[in-house]
């Protein structure tokens, strides 16, 4: 039996959003890797591995047109590039809470800004699921303190995880989940080759020890590639503001893998932030998709 678009939309979401809370641990493997250096690695291994999936993929390769390549180009520019840059700097200058938290916003921007870009009024339901995420992911990371550098930068890096999800919300119709993912992938290459060039020099092209050849492969084959691809999926099925409720699982799932990993038991007030989180996933996907209501109100309309 065929599963609703709801419920493949929102496994593909959850497990998206589960892997990039459990790649916190490994991204602490590169702590003494060039950092430019290793985000190049990172894109070049993804983009090798998604491209030819790109070929392959159902359907005559479309034609990109000037405002998708823009689109793409905005998209590597912004959701890859300065995000991972915005991120660096923002943990140099404050702490992972704190920049966890400002992250956590994204579920209640994405509910506000994503329906306002397609011509639609915020639905109240989902902006109230949207609070409980927030409210349940601030609660399971926690608060920290930082300089205002950090939290300007902490700032810009949800504005680019934001963009990261809006930008793509155009092209996944035409391109779909593999496309789009395969094009920004290639796309950041060469802004980071760039960038290691310049910041790093010859360090940049150092051999990675095992644990950061780990994290590496981990970083451009598991996060890169398959996150890409399931939330890129996830946004199709559920559009940006109900797939963006997911976000707050983000530190749900960095909190218990830590103590699966052998960190210690969860705190109380990480497990009562993820019971909240739960329920603003919930109540954000029990009710009825509101693009398809603008479809039938338009149609009626007519």
């Amino acid at each position: 039996m065929a599963l609703s678009d709801s419920f493949s939309g929102g496994l593909r979401a959850a497990a998206a959003m589960t892997v990039l809370g459990c790649s916190a641990g490994v991204t602490a493997l590169l702590a003494g890797f060039p950092s430019a250096g290793g985000q190049a690695v990172r894109y070049v291994l993804a983009a090798a591995l998604l491209l030819p999936l790109a070929r392959r993929a159902g359907g005559p390769r479309p034609r990109l047109d000037r405002r998708e390549v823009l689109l793409l180009l905005a998209l590597a520019a912004v959701g890859l590039y300065a995000f991972n840059l915005l991120m660096v700097t923002a943990l140099r200058h404050t702490e992972p809470a704190v920049v966890g938290s400002v992250l956590g916003c994204a579920p209640l921007l994405m509910g506000v800004v994503g329906p306002l870009l397609e011509r639609r009024r915020p639905q109240a339901r989902l902006l109230l699921a949207g609070v409980a995420v927030v409210a349940g992911a601030a609660v399971t990371q926690g608060f920290g303190s930082g300089d205002p550098v950090g939290l300007v930068c902490a700032v810009g890096t949800l504005l680019c995880e934001v963009g990261f999800s809006l930008l793509a919300v155009p092209l996944l119709p035409r391109l779909g989940a593999v496309r789009v993912s395969a094009y920004a992938t290639a796309l950041a290459v060469p802004m980071f080759v760039v960038t290691a060039l310049v910041l790093d020099g010859r360090a940049a092209l150092r051999l990675p020890s095992g644990a950061e050849l780990f994290a590496l492969l981990y970083l451009g084959a598991v996060l890169t590639c398959g996150a890409f691809l399931l939330w890129y999926g996830a946004l199709g099925r559920l559009g940006a503001e109900r797939a963006g409720l997911f976000a707050g699982l983000v530190p749900v799932s960095a909190a218990l893998s830590g103590a699966v990993l052998g960190a210690g038991v969860p705190h109380p007030a990480a497990l009562a932030g993820s019971a909240l989180v739960g329920l603003g996933v919930g109540v954000g996907l029990t009710g009825p998709d509101p693009r398809v209501r603008k479809r039938q109100s338009a149609y009626a309309a007519g």
